[in-house]
């Protein structure tokens, strides 16, 4: 086989490629991205192209599958240019898929893409996606599903998959994850269980996470089987503040969802950080999801439990972990926050 990954170098895709490295069925991998790496695998070969600009029918003729996972979260401050690269950016990846005759699509979308959902219980992948319209990220996640729909219509030959995915960590995506939703103010050493004596407990914030390896593997299983359909991915347990101040060694104070509401509105403002205060309301709202169809159908099972991927990531986050690609760059110093905040917090990638 002939694989395409198109946003190979961030942290879901250099744990695609990996996977896809390790299996003999496929030949060839082809790397896409905005910006090279200096990681080389073996079956790889890289190529530089833009989703919203480049011509990607030329990029996948000849290919097996597509694996689409490019997607900008920052800008935040900015979402014109967000919408332009992940929705008209997608929709350019389908139109080529479909020119270059792919047979298999396989397409990164989100927990995000849930409407509002229980905490309680989970839902399989029936339940609604129109997403939560107060966050960027769900607002253009659900619309990409809404363009799916016609595309699965309109080109029934083409076998497509949509990967649901919880939050995704590991070690190598932690200075990455820290620029994109923790900011410059954030200091390494603060992740520590003796400087964090609590953890907010707020009414609703219930997540579901993964590690990008598992996640890898899942897309490598969703490209080398005939499956088709969406696939919710996560691993246990369902993480809360409990289970975090567990694993930090730490206790949760109750927090009233509202004081955190205006933490979050008032941080965004003070350009504090980078993370919208959408992203808040989107995880209080997203429902926990059924795995049972990605574990049955896809033949699907985490190596690693949730906590694990989260505890990957704090490390990686203390040690300023990275990897040799543009989005994973390690932790830089001084230079490199001072970097960070001139692009605005959050107005500039």
């Amino acid at each position: 086989m002939r694989v395409i990954v198109v946003g190979a170098t961030g942290n879901v895709g250099t744990s695609v490629v990996s996977a896809l490295e390790a299996d003999p069925q496929v030949r060839s991998i082809v790397g896409v991205a905005r910006r090279l790496p200096g990681w080389r695998p073996g079956k790889t070969e890289w190529r530089s192209a833009d989703t919203a600009t480049s011509d990607l029918t030329e990029i996948f003729t000849g290919a097996d599958a597509v694996v689409n996972l490019a997607w900008l979260f920052q800008p935040t401050r900015d979402p014109v240019t967000t919408w332009r690269a992940n929705v008209l950016g997608g929709m350019r990846v389908f139109r080529a898929v479909a020119e270059a005759g792919v047979p298999a699509l396989v397409q990164a979308s989100s927990v995000g893409a849930y409407s509002p959902g229980p905490k309680d219980r989970p839902v399989d992948e029936s339940w609604p996606t129109h997403g939560w319209p107060n966050s960027t990220y769900a607002r253009e996640k659900a619309y990409v599903e809404r363009v799916l729909d016609v595309f699965e219509r309109d080109n029934p030959a083409i076998r497509v998959v949509r990967m649901r995915p919880g939050l995704i960590f590991k070690r190598e995506s932690a200075s990455e994850q820290r620029r994109l939703f923790a900011g410059p103010f954030l200091p390494n050493r603060l992740l520590r269980p003796e400087l964090l004596p609590f953890v907010p407990d707020i009414p609703g914030l219930r997540l579901q996470a993964l590690h990008s390896d598992d996640a890898g593997e899942a897309y490598r299983l969703a490209v080398t089987r005939p499956v088709s359909g969406a696939f919710n991915l996560a691993a246990d347990p369902v993480v809360d503040a409990r289970t975090l101040a567990g694993l930090l060694g730490a206790r949760p104070v109750p927090v009233p969802a509202v004081v955190a509401r205006a933490a979050a509105a008032w941080g965004w403002r003070l350009r504090l950080f980078p993370a919208s205060p959408g992203l808040l309301e989107m995880a209080l709202r997203v429902p926990l999801m059924d795995t049972a169809r990605a574990r049955t159908e896809l033949g699907w099972a985490p190596r690693h439990t949730a906590l694990d991927a989260v505890r990957e990531v704090i490390e990686g986050i203390r040690g300023g972990a990275g990897m040799d690609t543009p989005p994973l760059t390690p932790e830089t110093g001084r230079q490199g926050r001072l970097r960070e905040l001139a692009t605005g917090v959050g107005r500039r990638p």
